[in-house]
C-alpha cells in the first residue's frame, strides 16, 4: 500500500467518525455511559457499512471509465461533507413547520434520544440504533474507497477502529471536562475533512 493511499484510508476513517466525537461529548456531559460492548457493536456496524458500500463502489467502478468513477466518488463524499457541515445550522434554525423525523434523523440531531430507557447507559440494543445512525458517514467513505480503488478492507478496518476510539475517548472527555462546545466543532471538522478527502481524490 503506497503512502498516499494509506493517508486517504486514515483520513476517511477519521472523517467518517468525527460525528462520533460529538455524540461522545454529548453523552459524557450528560453522564450517559457507553460500555465497551455497545461501543464495539457500534464500531462493527460502521465496519460492515463501510465494507458493503466499498464493495458496491468497487462493483460500480468496474463498469465505468476510471475518470468517471473518480468524479462520482468525489461528488458523493463532498455532498456528504456539505450535509454534515449544515447540521449545526439546521439544529440552530429548525423549520417552522414541524416535520415527522425518522428515528435515525432524530438521533443524529439529539443523540441522547438513543438512551430510550433513560438509565444513563447505552445498552447493546440501543447501540444498534445508534450504530446505524452513526454509520451514515461511513457509507459515503466506503463507497468512495471502492470507486476510487482504495483497499476496501483496510478502509473498513480504519473506520471501525476510529469509531471505537473516538466515541470512547470523547465520552470520557465530555464527562471529565464537560466540553459542550466540542460537539459542534467535531461536526464542522468532519464535514470539512470529508470535502477535503473528496477534492484530493479528484486531483
Amino acid at each position: 500500500m503506497h503512502l498516499v493511499g494509506f493517508a486517504s484510508i486514515i483520513a476517511i476513517g477519521i472523517a467518517s467518525n468525527l460525528d462520533n466525537a460529538g455524540v461522545g461529548i454529548a453523552y459524557g456531559v450528560r453522564r450517559i455511559r457507553i460500555p465497551w460492548f455497545p461501543n464495539l457493536l457500534i464500531a462493527v456496524i460502521s465496519f460492515a457499512a463501510t465494507l458493503l458500500a466499498g464493495i458496491f463502489g468497487h462493483f460500480i467502478n468496474g463498469w465505468l471509465p476510471p475518470q468517471v468513477g473518480t468524479w462520482i466518488g468525489t461528488l458523493v463524499i463532498v455532498a456528504v461533507g456539505i450535509w454534515v457541515l449544515m447540521q449545526p445550522f439546521i439544529a440552530r434554525h429548525p423549520p417552522k413547520r414541524k416535520a415527522k423525523n425518522g428515528v435515525i434523523t432524530s438521533i443524529l440531531r439529539n443523540p441522547e434520544s438513543a438512551d430510550r430507557n433513560r438509565n444513563l447507559a447505552i445498552s447493546p440494543g440501543e447501540s444498534l440504533i445508534l450504530g446505524i445512525a452513526l454509520a451514515m458517514n461511513a457509507l459515503a467513505g466506503g463507497f468512495d474507497a471502492g470507486i476510487t480503488k482504495l483497499d476496501v478492507v483496510w478502509t473498513s478496518v480504519s473506520v471501525g477502529v476510529f469509531s471505537y476510539v473516538l466515541l470512547g475517548l470523547a465520552a470520557f472527555a465530555g464527562e471529565r471536562y464537560a466540553a459542550e462546545r466540542l460537539g459542534e466543532k467535531a461536526t464542522i471538522a468532519a464535514g470539512i475533512l470529508l470535502i477535503l478527502v473528496g477534492i484530493h481524490q479528484m486531483l
